[in-house]
């Protein structure tokens, strides 16, 4: 490896401790991590999805659920117009909200009320770009969503175009509700690490739909790792 690209996200950027995480993993290897912002999140995975796109795509909505939060980009240069990260992650999620497995339905009525209230206050700061012309969505969890809903395996390949429509995903909330981690671990595409918090992941993703009038998106392959690289080699080139 001839240039580390070591970075951090959530966890490690709202952790009470993060100053001796980061200290620790300093002394014991060597490597420095960079914590990004949410901010910063939001904007490299956009990069990442415009390159992925290209120009042709237009003004792009980009959606993004990782473990801790929830980044939601919009533009239509390789900057955002728009950015927002919200403690909205499905790992967070499980562990605050759905306590029981299978969970009842009272948490699950009030996550997806949280969650709702939560991308609601962002909604006008978008809006007043006017509406995309694509939207698409990044990360395990939307390509596991998308994959539930039958699209395409990761063996098919990159380049097969995979969808998520919204009408899709509300039907299959209640299922995952009523499932086990361990029955959702055995739908295709979901692993038995992200089992446990891939409904989480599923009102989330239903609550931005929904808001955002979004009535189908694409899955973009490339994210947050490939943002980080694309804007290191920017660099290299402009040196």
């Amino acid at each position: 490896v001839e240039d580390l690209l070591p970075f951090a996200t959530s966890a490690v950027r709202e952790a009470r401790n993060a100053d001796d995480v980061l200290a620790r993993v300093a002394d014991e290897t060597g490597v420095r991590l960079q914590v990004l912002s949410g901010a910063e999140e939001a904007r490299l995975t956009f990069l990442a999805v415009r390159r992925w796109f290209g120009w042709s795509a237009g003004k792009l909505l980009v959606l993004d659920i990782g473990g801790g939060s929830l980044e939601i980009a919009y533009g239509i240069d390789e900057e955002p117009d728009a950015a927002a990260s919200l403690p909205l992650g499905a790992g967070r999620l499980t562990a605050g909200w759905l306590r029981q497995d299978p969970p009842t339905p009272d948490e699950v009525r009030a996550l997806r009320r949280h969650a709702r209230a939560e991308i609601a206050r962002t909604v006008g700061e978008f809006s007043r770009f006017g509406a995309p012309d694509h939207v698409v969505a990044t990360s395990k969890t939307f390509k596991q969503l998308a994959r539930i809903a039958g699209a395409a395996r990761d063996a098919d390949g990159l380049y097969v175009q995979r969808e998520l429509k919204r009408e899709s995903l509300e039907a299959w909330v209640p299922r995952l509700a009523a499932m086990s981690a361990a029955q959702r671990a055995e739908l295709p595409g979901v692993s038995e690490g992200r089992a446990g918090q891939i409904l989480a992941g599923a009102l989330v993703a239903e609550g931005a739909m929904d808001l955002f009038g979004v009535e189908s998106l694409e899955i973009c392959p490339w994210a947050l790792r490939e943002g980080v690289i694309l804007r290191r080699l920017d660099h290299m080139g402009s040196a």
